[in-house]
C-alpha cells in the first residue's frame, strides 16, 4: 500500500534545516500547537535555540562598537594628517569601514525579524547573512586596499619627520586601543555568556556560533585591536630609526589582515546565504528523535537548512509501521511535529513525508546515519582538541 502525504508545521523551533527539494507541496498546512510544558521554550536537548533577548544584546554590543569607532575613525584621521603617518590614515580607514559596516549589521537586526509574506514565506532571516557578506565586502575595500595603497604611497613618497606630528599619532594609537579593546570585551563578554547557555567552551562557541552579527563585530575589534598594535610598533619604528619602511610594513599588514578576515566572513555568509544545513549533533539528535517513535520503522531521508537566527526548516521521508489508516497517520504525524515543536523551538517549518521504504531506501538511510555519526565524531574531536 502505497502512503504518501506531506505535512508542516508553521511557526515553530528547532536549530536549522534544509528544505527538501523532492517534498512535493503539502495539501495541507497546520500550525503545529505549541507544546504546553516544554522542558526549556529557549534550547533543544543539545542546549541550542532562542536566546530571549539575545538581539537585544547583540545590539548593545553593536551600538557600542558603532561609538568607538565614529570616534577613533575621526581621531585617527586628524592625527594621520597631522603626523603624515601612513599607518595611522590606514588605521583611519579601518575605523570608517567598520563603522559602516556596524550600520549594515543593525539594519539586519531590524530586517531579519520581518514578518513572512507571500514574496518571502519562509520569512527574512536570511538578511543577517546579507548583511554580513556586505561587511565583509566593506572591510576588503575600505580597509584592506585602502591600507595597501597608503602602504605603497608611503614607499614612494616618504613621509614627515616631524617628531611632534610621531608623538600625537602614537598618543592617538593608544586611545584607539584602549577604545577597542573596552568594545572587544563587550563582545567577548556576550560570547561567553552564550557559550555558557549553549553548554560549549568558549573556543567552540567562537568558531561555531550562530549570530553573523555578533561574529562579525567579534571579528572587526579583533583586527582593529590588532591592527592598531601594528600601527604603534610601525610608527614608533619610523620614529627611532628615521625608516619609513617601518610604516609601510604596517600598513602592509593590516591591509593583509583585513583582506584575509573579510574573506574568511565573506566565506561563512555565503555558506548560510546558498543554505547551510544546521549542526551535525543537532542533525544526529532530530534522526535519533524520528527513530525512536513506536510508530515509525525507518527515516529514509532527513534534510535541514537554516532559514536565520531563530528559524530552521525541518524536512524528512519517514516509513510508518503498517496496518494504519489516514486517520491514524495524521494523528501520528501531529503528535510527532507537536513533540519535534516542543524540543526545537526554533524547528517553525516541518515537513514530514510518509512513503514505503525499499530496500534501496534502507541502505541510503543506514549509508546516512552512519555518515551522520561520522560526522560528529570528527566535530567532537575538533571540539576536544580547541
Amino acid at each position: 500500500m502505497s502512503r504518501s502525504t506531506t505535512h508542516s508545521s508553521d511557526r515553530h523551533g528547532t536549530p536549522r534545516t534544509p528544505r527538501t527539494p523532492h517534498t512535493p507541496d503539502p495539501p495541507e498546512t497546520s500550525r503545529a500547537p505549541n507544546a504546553p510544558d516544554a522542558p526549556d521554550a529557549d534550547h533543544g536537548p543539545d542546549g541550542s535555540g532562542a536566546r530571549p533577548g539575545e538581539d537585544s544584546r547583540t545590539a548593545v554590543t553593536v551600538f557600542v562598537a558603532l561609538g568607538a569607532n565614529l570616534v577613533i575613525a575621526l581621531a585617527k584621521a586628524v592625527g594621520g594628517i597631522f603626523a603624515g603617518s601612513p599607518a595611522l590614515l590606514s588605521e583611519a580607514a579601518h575605523s570608517v569601514a567598520d563603522s559602516l559596516n556596524e550600520v549594515f549589521l543593525l539594519a539586519s537586526l531590524k530586517r531579519s525579524k520581518r514578518a513572512p509574506d507571500d514574496q518571502h514565506p519562509f520569512g527574512y532571516g536570511k538578511e543577517r547573512y546579507f548583511w554580513a557578506l556586505l561587511a565583509a565586502v566593506g572591510i576588503f575595500v575600505m580597509g584592506g586596499c585602502f591600507s595597501f595603497f597608503q602602504g605603497a604611497e608611503a614607499l614612494s613618497a616618504g613621509s614627515s619627520e616631524d617628531r611632534s606630528g610621531y608623538l600625537v599619532g602614537l598618543a592617538v594609537l593608544g586611545v584607539a586601543l584602549i577604545a577597542e579593546g573596552s568594545s572587544l570585551v563587550r563582545a567577548l563578554v556576550q560570547v561567553r555568556g552564550h557559550a555558557r547557555e549553549t553548554g560549549r567552551g568558549m573556543v567552540t562557541e567562537l568558531r561555531r556560533g550562530d549570530d553573523p552579527t555578533l561574529r562579525t563585530v567579534l571579528a572587526e575589534d579583533s583586527t582593529a585591536c590588532l591592527g592598531v598594535v601594528f600601527a604603534l610598533l610601525g610608527m614608533w619604528l619610523h620614529m627611532v630609526t628615521g625608516q619609513v619602511v617601518y610604516e609601510a610594513t604596517a600598513s602592509f599588514l593590516i591591509g593583509a589582515l583585513l583582506v584575509y578576515v573579510a574573506y574568511r566572513l565573506a566565506r561563512e555568509s555565503r555558506g548560510q546565504l546558498i543554505g547551510e544545513a544546521i549542526d551535525p549533533v543537532q542533525r544526529r539528535e532530530l534522526r535519533r528523535f524520528l527513530e525512536t517513535q513506536p510508530e515509525i520503522d525507518t527515516v529514509t531521508t532527513l534534510l535541514t537548512m537554516r532559514l536565520g537566527n531563530d528559524s530552521t526548516l525541518v524536512a524528512a521521508r519517514i516509513d510508518l509501521n503498517p496496518g494504519r489508516d489516514s486517520e491514524e497517520v495524521e494523528e501520528v504525524l501531529v503528535r510527532v511535529k507537536a513533540a519535534m515543536a516542543e524540543l526545537w523551538p526554533h524547528a517553525d517549518q516541518i515537513f514530514l513525508d510518509v512513503t514505503d521504504a525499499s530496500a534501496r531506501d534502507r541502505a541510503k538511510a543506514r549509508a546516512d546515519r552512519q555518515a551522520l555519526e561520522e560526522a560528529v565524531a570528527a566535530v567532537e574531536r575538533e571540539d576536544g582538541g580547541a
